[in-house]
Protein backbone atom coordinates (compact mmCIF):
# COMPACT_ATOMS: atom_id res chain seq x y z
CA UNK A 1 0.00 0.00 0.00
CA UNK A 2 0.94 3.48 -0.60
CA UNK A 3 1.62 5.70 2.30
CA UNK A 4 0.12 9.04 3.21
CA UNK A 5 2.22 12.14 4.28
CA UNK A 6 1.49 14.91 6.84
CA UNK A 7 2.56 18.32 6.43
CA UNK A 8 2.60 20.85 9.30
CA UNK A 9 3.07 23.86 7.01
CA UNK A 10 4.73 27.26 8.48
CA UNK A 11 6.28 29.84 7.05
CA UNK A 12 9.94 29.24 8.38
CA UNK A 13 9.37 25.34 9.10
CA UNK A 14 7.56 22.64 8.07
CA UNK A 15 6.76 19.67 10.22
CA UNK A 16 6.35 16.21 7.94
CA UNK A 17 5.01 12.82 9.13
CA UNK A 18 4.38 9.76 7.00
CA UNK A 19 2.87 6.52 7.59
CA UNK A 20 3.84 3.07 7.40
CA UNK A 21 2.87 1.04 3.96
CA UNK A 22 0.03 -0.26 5.82
CA UNK A 23 -1.15 3.17 6.91
CA UNK A 24 -1.76 1.80 10.60
CA UNK A 25 1.30 3.44 12.19
CA UNK A 26 1.95 7.74 12.11
CA UNK A 27 5.64 8.58 12.46
CA UNK A 28 7.40 11.97 12.51
CA UNK A 29 9.69 11.92 9.12
CA UNK A 30 11.77 15.35 9.84
CA UNK A 31 11.31 19.12 9.97
CA UNK A 32 12.85 21.22 7.20
CA UNK A 33 12.97 24.59 6.33
CA UNK A 34 9.95 25.71 4.27
CA UNK A 35 11.74 27.13 1.35
CA UNK A 36 13.17 23.64 0.49
CA UNK A 37 9.79 21.78 0.75
CA UNK A 38 8.91 21.62 -2.77
CA UNK A 39 12.61 19.94 -3.46
CA UNK A 40 12.04 17.34 -0.65
CA UNK A 41 9.04 16.16 -1.71
CA UNK A 42 9.85 15.78 -5.53
CA UNK A 43 12.78 13.40 -4.18
CA UNK A 44 10.55 11.82 -1.41
CA UNK A 45 7.89 10.94 -4.47
CA UNK A 46 10.39 9.27 -6.57
CA UNK A 47 11.10 7.08 -3.41
CA UNK A 48 8.36 6.04 -1.87
CA UNK A 49 4.83 5.82 -3.09
CA UNK A 50 2.40 8.36 -1.74
CA UNK A 51 -1.34 8.14 -2.44
CA UNK A 52 -2.08 11.10 -0.24
CA UNK A 53 -1.05 14.33 1.10
CA UNK A 54 -2.72 15.91 4.44
CA UNK A 55 -2.05 19.83 5.14
CA UNK A 56 -3.05 20.99 8.28
CA UNK A 57 -6.12 23.37 7.98
CA UNK A 58 -5.32 26.10 10.69
CA UNK A 59 -8.67 27.69 12.12
CA UNK A 60 -9.54 29.96 15.26
CA UNK A 61 -11.75 29.07 17.58
CA UNK A 62 -15.17 29.47 16.32
CA UNK A 63 -14.66 27.14 13.10
CA UNK A 64 -13.74 30.62 11.17
CA UNK A 65 -9.71 30.60 9.41
CA UNK A 66 -7.06 31.72 11.05
CA UNK A 67 -4.40 34.36 10.04
CA UNK A 68 -1.86 31.75 8.19
CA UNK A 69 -4.83 30.21 6.34
CA UNK A 70 -4.52 32.17 3.87
CA UNK A 71 -0.57 31.67 3.08
CA UNK A 72 -1.33 27.90 3.82
CA UNK A 73 -4.02 27.82 1.08
CA UNK A 74 -1.25 29.25 -1.21
CA UNK A 75 1.21 26.76 -0.65
CA UNK A 76 -2.03 23.75 -1.51
CA UNK A 77 -2.55 26.05 -4.68
CA UNK A 78 1.25 25.66 -5.67
CA UNK A 79 1.50 21.71 -4.03
CA UNK A 80 -1.65 20.99 -6.70
CA UNK A 81 0.26 22.81 -9.56
CA UNK A 82 3.44 21.07 -9.06
CA UNK A 83 1.82 17.30 -8.18
CA UNK A 84 -1.62 17.64 -10.47
CA UNK A 85 -2.20 13.63 -9.71
CA UNK A 86 -1.48 14.13 -5.72
CA UNK A 87 -4.67 13.89 -3.76
CA UNK A 88 -4.70 16.95 -0.90
CA UNK A 89 -6.61 16.34 2.33
CA UNK A 90 -6.89 19.23 4.36
CA UNK A 91 -7.66 18.90 8.16
CA UNK A 92 -8.02 20.59 11.36
CA UNK A 93 -5.09 21.09 12.82
CA UNK A 94 -6.41 23.03 15.83
CA UNK A 95 -4.29 22.40 19.57
CA UNK A 96 -2.01 20.19 17.34
CA UNK A 97 0.92 22.15 18.29
CA UNK A 98 -0.32 22.15 22.38
CA UNK A 99 -0.91 18.37 22.12
CA UNK A 100 2.30 18.51 20.73
CA UNK A 101 4.13 20.08 23.01
CA UNK A 102 2.02 18.39 25.78
CA UNK A 103 3.38 15.48 24.49
CA UNK A 104 7.00 16.51 24.86
CA UNK A 105 6.82 17.33 28.52
CA UNK A 106 4.81 13.80 29.07
CA UNK A 107 7.79 11.71 27.20
CA UNK A 108 9.81 13.71 29.96
CA UNK A 109 12.20 15.53 27.58
CA UNK A 110 14.01 18.69 29.28
CA UNK A 111 13.19 22.18 28.89
CA UNK A 112 15.83 22.93 26.19
CA UNK A 113 14.42 19.77 24.16
CA UNK A 114 10.82 21.46 24.60
CA UNK A 115 12.39 24.38 22.89
CA UNK A 116 13.28 23.05 19.72
CA UNK A 117 10.09 24.33 17.65
CA UNK A 118 11.56 21.73 14.42
CA UNK A 119 10.74 19.03 16.74
CA UNK A 120 7.06 20.46 17.62
CA UNK A 121 6.35 20.97 13.84
CA UNK A 122 7.13 17.21 13.47
CA UNK A 123 4.66 15.83 16.33
CA UNK A 124 2.53 18.50 15.25
CA UNK A 125 2.51 16.97 11.32
CA UNK A 126 2.89 13.53 13.31
CA UNK A 127 -0.66 13.83 15.46
CA UNK A 128 -2.35 14.90 12.32
CA UNK A 129 -2.15 12.02 10.43
CA UNK A 130 -2.41 10.04 13.57
CA UNK A 131 -5.85 11.48 13.96
CA UNK A 132 -6.79 11.57 10.44
CA UNK A 133 -6.05 7.30 10.39
CA UNK A 134 -7.64 6.87 13.47
CA UNK A 135 -11.00 8.80 12.42
CA UNK A 136 -10.74 7.05 8.56
CA UNK A 137 -10.15 3.15 9.88
CA UNK A 138 -13.81 2.08 9.77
Amino acid sequence: MPRILSIDYGQKRTGIAVTDEMQIIASGLTTIPTNTLIDFLKDYFTKEKVEAVLVGEPKQMNGQPSESASIIKGFVTHFSNIFPEMKVIRVDERFTSKIAFQTMIDSGLSKKQRQNKGLIDEISATIMLQDYLSSNRF
